[in-house]
């Protein structure tokens, strides 16, 4: 399935952008990493940050000059807390890492995607885009766009050959998870997966080609209760948002 194939993926000097390169680099792709940090591994490498317009117009004009087969958007931003304690710079940038570059890339390699008549996009969002937390406003609202830009995308490319795939994991354990979220994580009782398993299961949503991708339980049952009774999510979370907010009293 990834032999020969070439694939772009932002964020992929993570935790868990590092596992699914080297898993697709095993089995054959060849995987360009774009960010601001230089994988630990080594390999081809595109040094841009999407933290800012400039750095996400200079990495779309480096992107749209080459062909690829998988455009991997991985690279993520969070912020845990209330919302008026969020820096505006901070703010901002955790937009444009989250929602902006990912849709600009893509505009960016569709034209030559088309001409070659396929292609994937695959856009890892989160359990938060679906279900929107308290103190993960931004990240949460953030994904939410992800998640819609991947559902009028795929409707948009019907008939090009080109598939969307969108997969929204729950908490993983990377460096998104600061020690202040753990310890809302203990509070809450909030499932983590390990990161190998979630690269694991992404690759495999690549491969299959899926459309939308819910992982863990009872988070994913949650979305499907969240998108019909919204109300009924909020009852069930709002014992978990007062433990949260008592973290952010003094």
């Amino acid at each position: 399935m990834f032999k020969d194939k070439t694939v772009l993926l932002t964020g992929g000097s993570g935790g868990l952008g590092s596992r699914i390169a080297a898993q697709l680099a095993q089995e054959g792709a060849q995987v360009v990493i774009l960010g601001r940090s230089l994988p630990a591994g080594g390999g081809a490498f595109l040094r841009h940050d999407l933290s800012t317009v400039e750095g996400i117009e200079a990495a779309a004009a480096a992107v749209a000059l080459r062909d690829w087969d998988i455009v991997v958007n991985l690279a993520g931003a969070q912020h845990f807390g209330p919302l008026e304690r969020q820096a505006p710079d901070h703010l901002v940038a955790s937009y444009m890492i989250n929602l902006v570059a990912p849709v600009r890339l893509v505009q960016a390699v569709l034209p030559r995607m088309k001409a070659a008549g396929g292609g994937q996009i695959v856009n890892v969002g989160s359990i938060f885009g679906s279900i929107n937390f308290a103190h993960f406003v931004t990240y949460s609202s953030a994904k939410a766009g992800l998640r819609g830009f991947s559902q009028a995308l795929r409707r948009e490319l019907s008939g090009t050959g080109i598939d969307v795939t969108y997969v929204a994991p729950r908490a993983v354990r990377t460096a998104l998870i600061t020690p202040a979220v753990m310890e809302f994580a203990k509070l809450t009782q909030m499932n983590m997966d390990p990161p190998e398993r979630i690269a694991r299961r992404i690759v495999e949503a690549m491969r299959t080609r899926e459309r939308d991708v819910y992982f863990g339980f009872p988070e994913s049952l949650f979305v499907r209760i969240n998108a019909l009774f919204p109300r009924l999510v909020d009852g069930a979370l709002s014992a978990n948002d007062r433990k949260a907010a008592r973290l952010f009293s003094h």
